[in-house]
């Protein structure tokens, strides 16, 4: 049984049980509190990896392969990280395997589940740094409900909290603790310090993710703000795995940091100098330019009009057939007779008169 408060925000002690409930075979199996938590934090993880992969294109079927050996392999690199980073802890095969005792390091679990992505995606044939981006803001998920595990273990704290820290104010306290086992004292609840970290992280992501410049930027952007963050809070806490003088986690969490954070800046550069380059040209002076491409243009069209155009060659006016010499002496009497008539009609009487004594005599 474990006793927290947090006094600074009025909550005073109450007792956390670390076993969920006992299934009575075995002898009674306990399942713990920090199982079902992990189990859940897969669970929603799987569900926003989904949602993601949908987006990058990947087939359902293929991300279930894929998050079946990324679970299996991720708790067993957790475990082997772990392991190897404390061997003086573990004296047989049995003290090894027996992740039920606890043990399980977070930067194990992303080392193998990466790994494992990559060796999948690449027999599969798939982008692995899209497969990446899709799940590394799931695996915050994973990390923000996988610390309140550790509360319920009364584990994962830092060190006495001074009174003058502008921190004191969120300072847990917790019995049994690493200063005394009947006395409480208040140390900095770092396991709530990094699930908020990674949830301001996860929100973060979340809502630049489809700005993405290019594929790989959300794992580098994940990398980046979780290492920043385990660096500073990992140097609170009590229970650091140590390589001699220096705590791993925390220069993991800078190497995190400063290579993310480089890589992801040599990515943005890329991607916006691929975009320059790709924009057409923009003239200094678009209208003019505007006007001389039109006049261009409808030059252009004007010779094109003018070459597929056929020659227009004038016809000789057809050529009136001679008439025939008949018809052309009919056609004189006719106009004679109708100038005599003509004459007559002009001229009828006095013609009439000279008719008439021609006959008489």
């Amino acid at each position: 049984m474990v006793t927290i408060s947090f006094p600074g925000l009025g909550i005073e002690n109450f007792t956390v049980n670390p076993v969920a409930f006992t299934i009575p075979i075995f002898g009674g199996l306990e399942v713990r509190w920090y199982g079902l938590i992990i189990t859940l934090g897969i669970i929603l993880a799987f569900s926003y990896c989904a949602y993601r992969a949908k987006q990058e294109g990947i087939v359902f079927d293929d991300l279930l392969d894929i998050a079946i050996f990324t679970i299996i392999f991720g708790i067993l690199g957790a475990r082997t990280y772990y392991v190897l980073t404390s061997l003086d802890k573990y004296h047989s095969f049995y003290d090894v395997i027996a992740i039920w005792e606890g043990g399980l390091a977070i930067y194990g679990a992303v080392i193998a589940g990466a790994v494992t992505i990559y060796v999948v995606c690449r027999h599969k044939k798939i982008s692995s740094l899209k497969m990446l981006d899709a799940v590394a803001p799931a695996v915050m998920i994973g990390q923000i409900l996988g610390r309140w595990g550790n509360f319920f273990n009364g584990e994962a704290y830092g060190s006495v909290v001074p009174e003058d820290s502008f921190l004191y104010f969120i300072r847990m306290g917790l019995l049994p603790n690493v200063e005394s086992r009947s006395t409480m004292h208040y140390f900095h609840p770092t396991f709530l310090y990094e699930s908020l970290w990674n949830l301001a992280g996860f929100l973060l992501i979340h809502f630049l993710y489809k700005k993405k410049k290019f594929d790989g930027q959300v794992v580098l952007m994940y990398l980046t703000w979780y290492g920043f963050g385990r660096m500073f809070i990992e140097g609170l806490r009590t229970d650091s795995l140590y390589v001699g003088v220096f705590r791993i986690s925390q220069v993991v969490g800078f190497l995190c940091f400063v290579i993310g954070a480089l890589l992801l800046t040599l990515g943005l550069m890329k991607a916006r100098r691929a975009t320059l380059t790709a924009e057409s040209y923009t003239p200094a002076y678009p209208k003019m330019a505007s006007s001389a491409t039109m006049e261009a243009s409808e030059r252009f069209d004007s010779v094109e009009k003018t070459e597929d155009k056929p020659l227009d060659i004038p016809s000789e006016p057809p050529t009136e057939a001679p008439a025939e010499p008949e018809q052309a002496s009919a056609s004189s009497a006719e106009d004679k007779a109708k100038v005599e008539q003509r004459f007559a009609d002009l001229f009828g009487t006095k013609d009439t008169d000279n008719r008439q004594t021609d006959e008489k005599e």
